[in-house]
């Protein structure tokens, strides 16, 4: 059997899609969810093959969903707004169903995802969906981040710094340190570059949160924080801090 989760917080949508999954004897739908937390936790623990979601939801939305999960299975997105859907269709998803969906075109979806080529790189596609998805230029303002079986937002608003650490991101904050799998690149290319620099090959500062500068070593130097940390900066870095700071 194909296992399938629905998550939308609309219950008339998942009721339709729910209803044209009946004529597909191979799909068990194994959940149904309200928001991006109930589907995080049904994903993780039903581990399906399709997930049909929702993208515009209360709480954390189907992108900040799929990035919390260790290993996103195949996506069928289900939206009203044309603008998300050809930004999933175009990052890797298996399709995307524009609200009030019909029957005809969710066969069409359908037909596409039990392509066998389809099935076996469902999942994937997923991945390269969230790492695309990942660099889009933006002004990230949150962050969503799960702490083993919890789910934690944290505003960026309370960010000092990121440190890379091997294939994760430490975040820290006013309210502690937190591990992110994304990558520093994702990272630069969706805060405000006006707010944070890349000030080193492993860190990004915020730039109100630098309390002065010091040289070390070569062409390098430290940048005293606010929270009495030192963190290294390149000679690169130390150039794109000169051209923000008018230095």
């Amino acid at each position: 059997m194909i296992k399938a989760v629905l998550v939308d917080d609309e219950p008339l949508a998942r009721s339709m899609v729910a209803e044209y999954l009946e004529g597909y004897s191979q799909v068990d739908i194994v959940a149904e969810c309200n928001d991006g937390f109930e589907g995080a936790k049904a994903i993780m623990q039903h581990q399906p093959d399709i997930v049909f979601l929702d993208i515009q939801m209360p709480k954390i939305n189907g992108f900040e969903m799929l990035e919390i999960i260790d290993k996103p299975p195949a996506v069928i997105f289900t939206t009203a707004f044309d603008e998300y859907a050809i930004r999933a269709f175009e990052q890797h998803a298996v399709d995307y169903l524009l609200k009030p969906i019909t029957k005809a075109r969710f066969d069409q979806a359908m037909a596409k995802f039990l392509d066998t080529r389809q099935m076996e790189t469902g999942k994937e596609n997923t991945r390269k969906l969230l790492d695309n998805a990942a660099h889009t230029p933006g002004k990230l303002e949150r962050l969503v981040i799960k702490t083993g079986a919890k789910i934690k937002i944290v505003p960026v608003t309370s960010v000092l710094y990121l440190e890379a650490d091997d294939d994760y991101v430490r975040i820290h904050t006013d309210d502690g340190t937190f591990l992110k799998n994304k990558t520093m690149a994702a990272f630069e290319a969706q805060l405000d570059p006006l707010q944070f620099v890349r000030v080193h090959r492993s860190f990004i500062v915020k730039i109100d949160h630098i309390i002065r500068l010091e040289p070390h070593e070569k062409d390098g130097h430290i940048a005293i924080l606010t929270n009495g940390k030192n963190v290294s900066v390149s000679k690169a870095g130390y150039a794109r801090l000169k051209q923000l700071l008018g230095m």
